[in-house]
């Protein structure tokens, strides 16, 4: 349902942010209080019901913010190894969509970066089918026929972007001085580069056309064409390509083969962008993706696109080597050689590294081929492992290259889960790490 259009100056965002922190902190304290003397396991419970609530103030207010606010909460719905799973679960409304603007509110930048929409479009659909933290999206058919998708972007988005970033930089800040020690900005420098990128619809065209070219003889994977003539900086047209939805892909009543077959296609397309041609699609939120019932996998939004650097291509294949031979003794110095070690320089200690390595090996077992959501002991053990090496890391120093690597690579497991897909992993791996 259409709703008001976001604030865009730096106060009013910040006391948006603010007035949900305000909130947010009184309703922790109250219900702290109200645990008190309280057995344990209740005292638990009373803490994830006041998470859940919490959660679902986030996704009201950010979800009408727009812009980087919204994002870093989408971004935020990606980390199960941080929430407890009924909070991941709220958070996730995020990914799915974002309340659209009328498209009155939106009509002015589309003639403004196109002129007279009339001399494009047959036709023109008043209501968005997909809206985002930046833009939303409406179907079209232009005048020679072709049915297209108009992503607008929202107006005034960039001002709401540079009054998002100041803010979020002092809170994600202390955010994370709470959880680790790990120096704050390389990551937000990383997700600053990222976010002031994806206002950019050029350069998101230049990256779909790249990624169209070097997946033209992959067939299972589908990228919509740009539009040319019906784009601009902050207007993105492309052919419109269809399939089915994320929920309706992962429902019950799916082909569990079928989920398979979609599972390796996307567990083959985040290495191929890893490991082969170092270019990857970095938003792995599975509304990015549609699936076709012959296998294939359309691929959306291209804002977020992350080049890896040679280096750090070599150290996940690497990483990948050691651990489908079992060498996880070798990890601390190929993670050193990646950039990841302690500020004086030594390599990081096995006993932080060990536990992913087992888990792992775990996944990448040959028989039976591990399927992805149904195992939960090795799921939760990820989880433990991530805190556990989060507690622990200290003074750990990485390049900020690996913060949208990573979280790619978490997000696609995160798919895979939701898909519970089976599929000869460790093969698969192991033809991209030889070939690469």
């Amino acid at each position: 349902m259409p709703r008001r259009p976001p604030k865009t100056s730096s106060m009013g965002r910040l006391l948006e942010l603010g007035g949900l922190a305000v909130r947010a902190g009184t309703s922790t304290a109250a219900a702290f209080v109200s645990s008190l003397g309280r057995p344990a396991a209740r005292r638990e419970e009373l803490r994830v019901e006041e998470l859940v609530r919490n959660a679902r103030r986030l996704v009201a207010t950010l979800g009408e913010m727009k812009g980087a606010a919204m994002k870093v909460g989408q971004m935020l719905s990606l980390q199960d190894a941080f929430l407890p799973p009924e909070v991941a679960a709220v958070l996730r409304a995020l990914q799915k969509e974002s309340p659209s603007l009328p498209l009155s509110m939106v009509e002015e930048q589309l003639e403004e970066e196109l002129g007279d929409p009339l001399q494009l479009f047959a036709s023109f659909e008043e209501e968005a089918f997909a809206a985002a933290s930046i833009g939303q999206v409406h179907r079209a058919v232009l005048r020679d026929g072709r049915r297209v998708a108009v992503k607008i972007q929202y107006p005034g988005i960039d001002r709401m972007v540079e009054a998002d970033l100041g803010n979020l930089r002092r809170v994600l800040k202390s955010v994370v001085a709470l959880v680790s020690k790990v120096d704050f900005e390389p990551i937000w420098q990383e997700m600053r580069a990222r976010l002031r990128e994806e206002l950019d619809y050029l350069h998101e065209a230049e990256r779909m056309r790249r990624m169209a070219e070097l997946h033209a003889d992959v067939p299972e994977v589908v990228i919509p064409r740009v539009v040319e003539e019906a784009s601009t900086g902050r207007i993105l047209t492309t052919e419109y390509e269809e399939g089915l939805s994320p929920d309706e892909a992962c429902a019950p009543q799916t082909s569990q083969a079928l989920k398979d077959r979609w599972g390796t296609v996307l567990f083959a397309f985040l290495l191929r962008g890893l490991l082969e041609h170092r270019l990857l699609h970095a938003d792995p939120n599975l509304a990015n993706f549609s699936f076709r019932r012959d296998g294939r996998v359309v691929v959306y939004d291209f804002g977020c696109v992350k080049e890896v650097p040679l280096r750090l291509a070599r150290g996940y294949r690497g990483l990948c080597r050691a651990a489908l031979e079992g060498r996880t003794d070798d990890l601390p110095a190929v993670l050193k050689r990646m950039g990841m070690h302690r500020l004086d320089g030594a390599p990081l200690e096995e006993h932080l590294v060990e536990p992913w390595a087992a888990l792992v090996v775990e996944l990448l077992r040959p028989a039976p081929p591990y399927r992805f959501g149904s195992d939960d002991s090795v799921a939760r053990r990820m989880v433990d492992a991530a805190r556990t090496s989060l507690s622990e890391a200290g003074d750990v120093r990485f390049p900020r290259d690996i913060v949208f690597v990573n979280r790619t690579v978490l997000g696609h497991f995160g798919n895979l889960a939701r898909l519970r897909a089976e599929g000869p992993w460790r093969d698969i791996l192991r033809r991209f790490t030889e070939s690469a």
